[in-house]
């Protein structure tokens, strides 16, 4: 069983924007809310792997893939009411998000009785600080058009590039991104979005971790259950931040699943998320949702 194009469906939400979303699966309802750089089609493998339990919807948040842009008042708001309707449409009642997608599903779980469990894979919190210089530069270099740059810069804000990032000079770094994406534009990236089409959808998830930054106290009204996932392998303000919720949020269970970093949900591929371990993380949602 796979998700594809003819799985595909599609809610309005409050604004009037369409968001179209993926099923797969039967069961109790599970949305899966992504984060950064990714879309519904980074979780295939995910909701597959949820299916004989779940009755599994992946929407495209606002701006990816199958749904509508966000619109010049894009906010965090706007995300809980794309989430709200597609909880209305399909009465799901179970909500796991990833990176800034968790941050979503956690302020959700705040304010829709819908919800009556959360799991948070490493919401980008940054506990100690956001790093204003990069984002700023992020946002120039958008508006310059210079996309290798930005995504660069957007990678080294979340700590979430690869390793060598680290040890290249940033010339040389921008110079491999752009090769990358001459070749997508040239022969296709597939199923997945291109990174150029990717870069557009950073400046949402900024806007969500900025609008969050310095709000986690509020997390202690939370009435749902909530799990808190993270890997062992994950930069450390990730972790940081997992351990500030842990003391704030009143019902939840953490779990470090050792290992696995922060796109461990995503789909196994070879050359794009060798990382990738999917099924593991379906195992802890199983063990909390059922």
């Amino acid at each position: 069983m796979t998700i594809n194009n003819t799985d595909s469906h599609h809610v309005i939400a409050k604004d009037g924007t369409r968001i179209g979303y993926r099923q797969i699966g039967h069961g109790p309802g599970l949305v899966l809310v992504q984060g950064t750089m990714g879309t519904a089609y980074h979780y295939a493998q995910f909701a597959e792997a949820l299916a004989d339990t779940f009755s599994v919807y992946v929407p495209d948040r606002c701006g990816r893939g199958m749904s509508d842009p966000g619109g010049n008042d894009y906010s965090i708001q706007k995300e809980v009411e794309d989430l709200e309707a597609l909880l209305a449409k399909t009465d799901a009642h179970f909500v796991f998000g990833l990176s800034a997608g968790a941050l979503i599903a956690l302020q959700a779980a705040l304010m829709l009785p819908a919800i009556h469990k959360v799991v948070a894979y490493e919401p980008v919190f940054f506990v100690n600080g956001l790093p204003t210089a990069l984002l700023a530069r992020f946002e120039q270099e958008m508006a310059q058009h210079k996309t290798a740059a930005a995504l660069i810069s957007a990678m080294q804000a979340a700590q979430l590039g690869p390793p060598i990032f680290n040890l290249l000079p940033r010339w040389l770094l921008e110079a491999l991104v752009n090769r990358i994406m001459q070749a997508e534009d040239k022969h296709g990236s597939g199923e997945y979005p291109s990174m150029r089409t990717l870069s557009s959808t950073l400046c949402y998830d900024f806007r969500v971790v900025t609008e969050m930054n310095g709000s986690l106290d509020r997390f202690g009204a939370i009435n749902t259950e909530v799990l808190l996932l993270g890997g062992s392998k994950s930069p450390r303000y990730l972790k940081v931040a997992l351990s500030a919720l842990e003391k704030i949020a009143p019902n939840h269970k953490r779990v470090e699943l050792a290992g696995l970093g922060h796109a461990a949900a995503w789909n196994y591929d070879k050359q794009r998320n060798p990382d990738g371990q999917p099924e593991r993380v379906a195992q802890e949602l199983r063990k909390f949702l059922v």
